[in-house]
This record gives C-alpha cells, structure tokens and sequence, in this order.
C-alpha cells in the first residue's frame, strides 16, 4: 500500500495518520498521533468459526511503558496483566464500533491499539478509538462506518477539544462522544455538576467535530481509491421463521399485554410458549424443511426476535411496557442502610424492582491508596469502586472468576459518578474503598450501584458535599418512531436499542455513559433522553433521602481515626530518623500508623483515638521549632562530668550545664540527678550550632505545672 500521511486540524490542535508504513500483514493499520503521542491501531479478518452465532469481535488496547520513558517495576521487569485503564480503553474502543458491523457478520475480527509513544499530555484513548475505525476501513471489513471519536471539555464557560490532562483536571467536564454519519453512538462523560442542557450542548459541540473526522476518513479512502465496504447479508431460507410466527405471535401478545410485573413470571410463560414450538417442530416429519432446519439455536433466535419484535411494537403503537408502566414510570424502589454490624464501616441496601444492590463501605489511611502504574499521570487513587456480578443475580450458575471487562466498566462508572461530591483529602483524609455487590440483576446495576454506593457512603459517615442518585434510559426506534423509556429492566435492556446511564445530584450529572445497538442517534433524541432522565433522578434521591437525610456524624467505632497535620518538609527527615528508627519507635510505642507525604502532610491513624492523638503529639512535639524560654518536663538519658542530657522531646535533647542544675554550688551531677529521672527544664539557648542548651534555674511553678501537664510554658 502506497504510504500516505494526512494531517486534520480543528481547534487548534492536529491529528496525523500514517497509513502504508506499519504492520504491512494486518488487514488494515494505521499510526494515529496528536502532539508526541503515538498509537498503533490495527484491524484484522479471519474465516470465521463452524457453530458462531454471534459477532467474534475481540479488542485489545496495549500499554508500553517504554511509551513514556519507563522500564516497568516487579522481577519480570516486563508489562504484565492490564491495568483498569487500559481495560476501560478497550470498552471504549468496543461500543462505538461493535454496532457499527452488520449481525449476520460472524468472521473473526481483532483490533489492536498499541500506545507507541506518549507526551502525558495527550491521551491515547479517542485517538485509539478513531484509529479503529480507519483500521478497519483499510481492511475493507463489512462495517457501516466510518467512526471517529473525541474528547470535549469544560474550562470555564468555553468547550475546548481533545484537552490535555491538566485541562480535564481544572475542567468542570471530561466527556468522550464517538459518531458515524448516521448521529452520536456513544457518550461517555465525568462531569461537576454539570445542568443537563450544557452536556446537551457539549455532545452536539463535540459530534460537530465528529463529522470533519468522519470526512477526512472518507477523503483518505477516496485517494487510495477504497470504499467503505457495506455488504449484503446472505439469503436465508424463511420456511423456520415463518412457520414459527405463525405459532407464536398471538400467545407472545396475550402474555406481553398482561403487564406482567414479576419477570420469572412472564419469562416461564414465555419459555412454555417456545417449548409449545419445539414440540410442534418433533411431530413433523423428518423430512419436512421446517424439521430439517430446525435446531435448538435457529429456534430459540427466530423466537428471541419475534418476541422484540413484538415488544417493540407494543411500546411504540400503545405507549405501554412489558410490566404495564407508563414510559416515564421509575420502578418501586426501597432502601435500607447500616445493614451489616459496624465492623463493617458503612453498609446500604437499594432495590429498584427486582435489581438489588448492596454498596459496603471500607476506610483505610493513606497508605492504603491504590498506586497507579499506567502510563497516565495519576500516581494513586484514594477511591475506589469495585463492582462484583455474581452468577446467583440472573439465576445462573457458571465459575466465579476474576473481574471482566464489564464488571471494571460498571464499576468505574460508579466511581466517577461519586467523586465530583467526595470532600477533598484535606478535609477528610480517608482512602475510601466501597463495593457493590449485585444481589439481583434485572437492568441498570450500575446505576443502582451509585445510589447505593451514595447511601453507604453516607452511613459510614462520609461527608458527601450532594447524593447523587441514576437511572438508565433505554430506546425503541421502529422507522421514524422513537419512544424514550425511563429505568429500563432486563427485557428491555436486552430488546431496546440504546442504554443510556446517567447519574447526577439535584443540581446537574456527575456521569454519563451511552451506548447503541443501532448505527447512530440524532441531538433531538439524545437531548430528550437527557431531559427525561432528571425528574426519574430526582424521584430516586428522595427515596434514598427517606432512609438517610445526610451523613452520619459519627464513624463506625471500628474504622480508624485519623489526625492530619501538616510538618515543614525539610523535617521529615527528622520524624523517620536513621534508618527509620524515630518513626517506628513512634508506631511501636502508640500502636498507631504514621504516612507522611513529600508535601509535608502527617497522617496518623489507630483504632483506639487516644493512641493516635499520642502518636500526633509525639510528632508535633517532634518537629515543633524551639524557642528561648520553653519549659518542658524532660528525662535525662545519660550524664558527663559537666552536665546532664535531657531528652525534652522524642529525638531531641539537650544539656543542662552542672552550674545550672541548682541554685546552689553543685560539687557532683550525680547529687542532682540520675539516668531515668524526671526533670522540668527551661530552654536557655540555642547556640549558633543549634545546640540545646537547658537549665533548671528560673522557672516559675505555674511553668513546671504546666509542663507537667504536657503543655509547653
């Protein structure tokens, strides 16, 4: 393939693609670089596999720390298993594309971005996203395409394209919008609070920028003389399907139009109606077509797609649900906190129909945040949200395995839905690990995750600036008619065309997530998704509120106490001491645990607070700046024929010359005092070597008294 480079501007700022030099064994490649950040991205076909019914799409998205300079730590000294961002990154690359392939295609295709280079202030992920798209084209795989994708953010009142890190950073706003010709087919977004028309505003300012990429890309096909490939679906003999319909239509509507609202109901009602099929299949004829094309999976599918296309209808012609509710009708929803013993330090029960969350909430201290080693500029994380799927939710059974993509996917969501309104590490200094275990699936877990998350957080004792509350709304679309359904369930879910996430306080979204099943979505269909989402938002928070106003004034008496304090950075040295031996003498005679940051900032944590309250004084006393005239209550630690030693503070002491030990001639120390005794002294100077220099003269007894008392004169 001849080699061309093409450069595309917007905004100030450039995106190159090099096609024709890389991977010339791929299908499709292209190096897509903005700034000195580089990624590979390819796109390959093979034959596709006997008894595959269903698109075998697999998307990797590859990290190399030699990207940035780095040489990756641990024994290997290699990249090993993903970190969660680059798991993210690959979800990122899959939704946008998946729709976008014909469903009768059943070939393996695999995409691969490779992150070559990287400046940390560009990131790899949409310009991964809308290499994919040019990958495949090249490939000339079957795809209804092109797709491009970019990211949008908010400083200020202006939106900025594709920003750097620091940009998202100071932003209000950190939203990804991929598109194809057809409209928006995924939005992805973290956002402070932000009102829903400005995130309306937001996805059209960003998809406007959609379509230039979509442009350059068909430009780039038009000069190597390609098309975008959009084959024809192979025939298939209708005899199976039609003698199905026939069968079903008329029971599938009957249990439909009962609004049904316990789902293993009208599933087993649905379930006796296909076996009603099957049975009616067996009887015929071994040689009748409708026997010889019959098997388990051909039937359950052309029952499947009756069954939505039926569903489809009924919401689009009637305005009705499979459970009898009204399009913009929230499911009842309950909730319950402090669920579990305090040892587990906040805990929260949310149902919504027959989804179940329950949301745990565990405080650590700073040692325990998550370290980061990704190519991203984050060095750690103070919170965390884990999301677990157990089989059990859907009435399954299948091994229990490590997360999958789902599973970090929802759980990420989540977490960028509740850190716009976690208070900052100086106010609360807590790391903070919550987990939401599905007890019940049926639609949106991952948005009762977040209200469940909201309510354990609060009953832990965490000090929520607003709760945030979700609802998922979904879609059916049938020609040019478009009906928006709030709180989707499983059906539904399963049936419709778009899962559209959004979680948010009162006073605007926290998270968006959008994904399709169809090939894109206008503005005006978006903007009434959003539109409808708040007053179902809001209808679930005062439910919440219900169960618990505000957050608990107290921790669980089982989560440590913590004490933050700040210390000048050139004394840290001093509270670690040599070899760590001032620190640990600290830990080991309080019990506590000490963190200290670069910046200076102290932590000091235990369980029992007294103990940490020692391990802060010990500290404070530790690093607080002498003056002339301090009074302390010291303890002599060794003598010498001129004096004593006093340590009036851990690590620091100081010496009490022989002609200050009393008032009177002093022939021995030794007559004064002993090593272990007890002794008020007066700082009398500090010499120019930064000396101590103490005395027992001088001090008034309201000034030994207090000194007693641990309190400085």
């Amino acid at each position: 393939m001849t080699e061309i480079v093409k450069s595309i501007s917007f905004d100030g700022r450039d995106i190159r693609l090099t096609i024709g030099r890389f991977a010339p064994q791929a299908g499709g490649s292209v190096l897509i670089e903005s700034g000195d950040t580089a990624v590979l991205v390819t796109a390959t076909r093979s034959t596709g596999r006997e008894g595959i019914d269903f698109l075998p799409l697999l998307v990797d998205y590859e990290e190399r720390l030699y990207a940035a300079g780095r040489i990756p730590g641990g024994f290997l000294r290699r990249e090993g298993r993903p970190p969660e961002k680059a798991t993210l990154i690959c979800r990122l690359i899959d939704r946008p594309m998946r729709p976008l392939f014909p469903d009768w295609l059943r070939d393996d295709i695999q995409i691969i971005a490779t992150t070559l280079s990287m400046d940390e202030q560009v990131p790899p992920d949409v310009l991964a996203v809308t290499g994919a798209s040019v990958a495949t084209l090249l490939a000339q795989i079957p795809f209804n395409g092109p797709m491009a994708a970019v990211r949008v953010g908010l400083l200020g009142d202006d939106f900025v394209i594709n920003p750097t890190y620091s940009e998202i950073e100071a932003g209000d706003l950190d939203l990804v919008v991929a598109g194809s010709p057809d409209g928006v087919i995924m939005v992805e977004a973290g956002a402070n609070q932000v009102p829903e028309q400005d995130m309306i505003e937001a996805i059209d300012f960003g998809y406007e920028v959609v379509c230039d990429l979509i442009q350059a890309q068909q430009e780039l096909l038009a000069e190597l003389g390609l098309e975008v490939v959009k084959a024809e679906p192979p025939v298939q003999d209708s005899t199976l399907q039609d003698f199905i319909r026939e069968r079903v239509t008329t029971p599938v509507k009957e249990v439909l139009a009962r609004f049904e609202k316990d789902k293993n109901v009208r599933d087993a009602a649905l379930d006796e109606i296909k076996e009603t099929v099957v049975a009616a299949i067996a009887e015929l004829p071994e040689d009748h077509p409708v026997q010889i094309a019959a098997d388990a999976k051909a039937v359950s599918k052309i029952f499947k797609s009756i069954t939505k296309s039926l569903m489809r209808r009924q919401v689009v012609e009637d305005g009705l649900r499979v459970d009898g509710r009204k399009l913009d009708e929230v499911r009842p929803i309950s909730c319950k906190v402090g669920v579990l013993p305090p040892r587990v330090h906040g805990s929260a029960l949310f149902n919504r129909g027959l989804t179940q969350v329950m949301s745990l909430v565990t405080l650590g201290t700073p040692g325990d945040a998550q370290e980061m080693d990704d190519l991203h500029p984050d060095e750690s994380k103070r919170y965390l949200h884990h999301y677990n799927f157990p089989p059990y939710s859907v009435g399954e059974t299948r091994p229990m395995r490590s997360p999958g993509r789902r599973e970090i996917g929802h759980g990420a969501l989540a977490e960028r839905a509740l850190l716009p309104v976690l208070p900052s590490q100086e106010d609360f200094s807590y790391v903070i690990r919550v987990v939401s275990e599905v007890l019940s699936s049926n639609g949106s877990t991952s948005m009762g995750s977040v209200c469940g998350s909201t309510l354990s957080l609060m009953d832990a004792g965490v000090p929520l600036t607003k709760p945030v509350s979700g609802a998922a709304m979904g879609l059916i679309k049938e020609g040019e008619e478009c009906r928006v359904l709030t709180d989707i369930q499983g059906i539904e879910d399963f049936l419709g065309d778009m899962d559209f996430k959004v979680a948010g306080t009162d006073s605007g979204i926290t998270a968006l997530q959008m994904d399709m099943k169809i090939s894109g979505l206008p503005m005006d269909v978006i903007s009434t998704a959003i539109h409808q989402a708040k007053p179902a938002r809001l209808h679930i928070l005062e439910k919440m509120l219900e169960a618990i106003e505000q957050p608990r004034d107290n921790l669980s008496p089982f989560a440590p106490r913590l004490f933050s304090f700040r210390i000048d950075p050139d004394q840290i040295g001093l509270v670690i001491g040599p070899g760590g031996k001032t620190i640990k003498g600290i830990t080991e005679e309080t019990g506590a645990k000490v963190d200290i940051e670069d910046s200076g900032i102290v932590t000091v944590s235990a369980i029992d607070e007294s103990n940490a309250k020692r391990a802060q004084q010990i500290i404070v006393g530790l690093t607080r700046k002498l003056n002339a005239g301090d009074v302390y209550l010291g303890k002599v630690t060794r003598i010498i024929p001129i004096g004593a030693f006093v340590e009036i503070l851990p690590g620091k002491e100081g010496m009490i010359h022989i002609s200050q030990l009393a008032d009177y001639r002093v022939g021995k120390v030794e007559d004064e005092v002993a090593v272990g005794d007890e002794v008020v002294v007066k700082v009398r100077e500090l010499d120019n070597r930064g000396r101590i220099n103490l005395t027992r003269l001088g001090i008034h007894p309201d000034e030994a008294a207090a000194a007693r008392a641990g309190d400085t004169a």
